[in-house]
């Protein structure tokens, strides 16, 4: 079997004859080094004979077997992964080193092994003394885990035909390398098909599978996106360095829902569950401060309260400044543009900082009235009532749009002691009959005269 010679791109997957910079990334401003790699010719000589096509079936004939889900022990993992791991799916979970994805897998492998044993944990990039003294920091027994420090995949498959685990752990794929390719492990190639082959083992031996990927400066994975086209599920663990929080994401679920998300608290003895992360996140809210607002955010089916500040100054400079942290920066100055042009709040000659409180994010533009009425009581000086929830989607001509499950946010804001919202005066109704005192708004300037008269 001959040998070429070809050059790959490693973000995105790019093939060239010769080497050179990758012409796909250099439009975008990046200028990334063809990598050098062995690609074996195919034999010549005859032809293949191809498979028979299977026979269509009609939809209605085809049986689903429900698949059988293991429970990792912790409910936060299981919430995000739609109520457990489906056996054969192969799940990707990335995050920033030092997060604590390995602290994350580690502890759901103790739960996996108590339920389905055997469960192999594969590490590529720690050795077995490391992980051991990690599992006893966090008080993991070690019954039903087994551990193998080893990166050649055609040798980490004749472990798993020696102790055929119900689950695997590979921390992390860009260490694992297939000796038959000539790439170096982490490649484009040496993902691609490690990750392909992984896929071929799992399904085949209903064995549910976890894999860790690094991420690259802006936060994605690694590599190419070969490998969350390829996996059943795809998780984000996020937080910040400077908090004890972390959030897990399902950003791909074909067992279950993208919306949730899973909030842990980093600890001496390992990630913790919060069970109830919008008292976390409002734990040391100041009080009758004015620029302080209390908005409650849905994300998937889980309602949290947050805190948004807002801060305005003087501007020192002829352009003022607008910084923002935990929301969509964009989506700040749309807001800010509708409250000067609407509600008559001049701030093109005043710096404006938005933030999130406790290194949270909101995302979703149900945030909206309470980032405009945060701005307005900072520029006012006026406070918000502390027991009051704000919450609506603004648009362009300054109009307060519905938003989408209120009574869960009510309730949530409720069970927290809050005693009133101001809502969109088109939700009015549908508040469930809660036992908070709901007002409607139907534009900025109502929202205005209600809360900063």
């Amino acid at each position: 079997m001959r040998e070429s010679t070809a050059y790959r791109c490693q973000e995105c997957g790019f093939v060239g004859a010769k080497p050179g910079t990758c012409p796909d990334c250099a439009r975008a401003g990046v200028y990334l080094p063809l990598v050098e790699e062995r690609v074996a010719a195919r034999r010549g000589g005859g032809h293949r004979v191809a498979p028979p096509a299977p026979a269509a079936v009609p939809l209605g004939a085809i049986s689903v077997e429900q698949g059988d889900r293991l429970p990792t022990g912790i409910g936060e993992l299981d919430r995000v992964l739609g109520g457990g791991v489906v056996r054969g799916s192969l799940i990707l979970i990335g995050g920033d080193p030092g997060i604590g994805k390995s602290t994350l897998l580690l502890q759901a492998s103790q739960a996996l092994a108590a339920a389905a044993p055997p469960v192999l944990y594969l590490s590529g990039e720690e050795s077995a003394a490391q992980i051991k003294l990690r599992a006893d920091r966090l008080g993991i027994a070690p019954d039903g885990v087994y551990l193998v420090a080893e990166t050649d995949l055609s040798m980490i498959e004749s472990q798993l035909d020696a102790l055929k685990p119900r689950a695997l752990v590979v921390d992390s794929i860009q260490t694992v390398f297939l000796p038959e390719l000539e790439s170096a492990p982490g490649s484009v190639a040496q993902v691609r098909e490690c990750g392909a082959r992984l896929m071929r083992l799992a399904k085949a031996r209903g064995m549910a599978t976890f894999l860790v990927g690094h991420v690259t400066k802006e936060g994605a994975i690694a590599g190419p996106r070969v490998l969350e086209h390829l996996v059943d599920t795809v998780l984000y663990f996020e937080g910040e360095r400077h908090h004890s929080y972390r959030v897990l994401r399902a950003v791909k679920n074909r067992f279950g829902s993208t919306n949730e998300l899973g909030v842990f608290q980093m600890g001496e003895r390992g990630l913790a569950e919060v069970s109830n992360p919008s008292g976390f996140f409002l734990a040391e809210r100041p009080q009758h401060a004015s620029g302080s607002v209390i908005t409650a955010s849905l994300e998937g089916t889980r309602p949290m309260l947050l805190e948004l500040q807002a801060l305005v100054a003087p501007a020192a400079f002829a352009t003022p400044r607008r910084t923002v942290l935990g929301a969509d920066y964009n989506r700040v100055c749309l807001l800010l543009a509708v409250l000067e042009k609407r509600a008559g709040v001049p701030l093109q000659s005043q710096d404006v900082f938005v933030n999130v409180a406790g290194g949270a994010r909101v995302v979703e533009p149900a945030a909206d009235l309470g980032i405009v009425i945060a701005t307005a009581s900072s520029y006012m000086d006026r406070a918000v009532r502390g027991d009051m929830v704000v919450l609506g989607e603004i648009g362009l001509t300054g109009e307060v749009r519905r938003v989408a499950g209120l009574a869960a946010r009510l309730k949530e804001a409720a069970a927290l002691g809050f005693s009133a919202a101001l809502v969109p005066a088109g939700n009015l109704g549908d508040d469930g009959n809660g036992s908070l005192e709901v007002r409607g708004a139907a534009t900025v300037d109502d929202a205005l005269r209600a809360l900063l008269p």
